[in-house]
């Protein structure tokens, strides 16, 4: 599962047709995302069965914003997301600094 500001990519984007009607945005494959939150997924909309995979988790995303969930009953808000599967973390590179042996044995660490 995700956290909450982590950045992830999309490694698929291959929607149902279905998905585009539904849909303001979607997200693009190789594109990174931050995740704006994670919930319990009620399985995929334009299949028979939904709701019945245990563990799915669905994610909504920064820039990425859509209307509600119209298979939410009356009075309940919940914008529709994107199944987490969908996305892998973001692996960063870090610049860390590269000393010589030298240089690491000047820095002076206080007591």
């Amino acid at each position: 599962m995700f956290n909450k500001g982590q950045r992830v990519v999309c490694i698929n984007d291959d929607f149902p047709p279905l998905a585009y009607e539904l849909f303001e945005q979607m997200p693009k494959k190789d594109s990174v995302y931050t995740v704006r939150a994670c919930y319990i997924g009620r399985g995929n909309l334009t299949q028979a069965g939904s709701g019945k995979q245990d563990g799915e988790i669905g994610v909504l995303l920064e820039e990425v914003r859509n209307p509600r969930d119209p298979a939410l009953k009356s009075g309940l808000n919940g914008e529709l997301g994107f199944n987490s599967e969908r996305f892998a973390p973001l692996e960063e590179k870090t610049n860390e600094s590269t000393l010589t042996e030298e240089e690491d044995e000047e820095i002076l660490i206080p007591a």
